[in-house]
């Protein structure tokens, strides 16, 4: 395992450089704060056992390689629904933010049990494939996230790749696959590029997941695809699954523009 993602200083957590994203090295790629939200949120007292079926993240600025702190509040309380919210700030200026429903989980089956979607094969059948050279510096996607491809490559369009994080988020702890999920959806854009990396810019300004289920285990595969307007907006989908079978689905809305 590499060195945790981030690491306490005080009331702030400090990004390590394998946080890092592709597109500014003194910049966070999403998925490292998603992670680090996710958990803030899970951390909030619940009257009992209760699962998220939608997390959002708002990434208001690039989030920088400095000391962050984080807050989370359950901002709509209740025994079998609740809204929770969590926020990153940097030197007091709100960077990321991040929404959330969770709602009880019954003790017994409620419906019956349906087919699951099955994954698109399996993790160690995949194929790592070499990095594109803005993910070659010490980054997120280059050492912090382990890819194998089932399908397409990097910049080649539609994909679909097995992830799981070679960090903990934070030291002493194993990922929730929760967080897994959520970090890793952050490279729907990335894994099924349209556009060169050498000559654009494809930056998503959100991420939204919704879970059908609770994810289970250490993989989450993308099944992804990015459509774009020529005028420079476009949408990243993917369709989320763990080693059992589909678990939710995961959207980004996008800018776009040449270098």
């Amino acid at each position: 395992m590499a060195d945790p993602l981030f690491v306490p200083e005080g009331d702030a957590w400090v990004p390590d450089v394998h946080a890092r994203g592709p597109w500014d090295p003194d910049a966070l790629h999403g998925g490292a704060p998603s992670a680090l939200l996710t958990r803030a949120m899970e951390a909030l007292p619940t009257p009992g056992p209760m699962a998220f079926t939608r997390v959002t993240i708002d990434i208001l600025r690039p989030v920088p390689m400095a000391p962050l702190e984080v807050r989370a509040v359950v901002a709509r309380g209740g025994r079998r629904v609740q809204l929770v919210e969590a926020g990153l700030s940097a030197g007091g200026e709100a960077v990321c933010r991040a929404t959330a429903w969770r709602v009880r989980r019954a003790e017994e089956p409620v419906v019956d049990a349906a087919a699951i979607e099955p994954p698109p094969g399996r993790p160690e059948d995949a194929h790592p494939l070499p990095l594109p050279p803005d993910l070659s510096h010490e980054s997120f996607g280059g050492h912090a996230v382990e890819q194998r491809w089932v399908e397409g490559d990097w910049g080649r369009g539609p994909s679909v790749v097995w992830m799981r994080l070679r960090a903990p988020v934070v030291a002493g702890e194993s990922p929730s696959p929760t967080q897994l999920a959520v970090a890793v959806a952050d490279f729907g854009n990335g894994v099924s590029a349209v556009v060169p990396w050498s000559s654009h810019v494809f930056i998503n300004t959100d991420l939204t997941v919704y879970l059908e289920r609770v994810p289970e285990g250490e993989w989450v595969a993308l099944r992804a695809r990015t459509r774009l307007d020529p005028g420079g907006t476009g949408v990243a989908e993917s369709v989320l699954y763990d080693t059992r079978g589909r678990i939710g689905r995961a959207l980004q809305g996008l800018y776009v523009a040449r270098r």
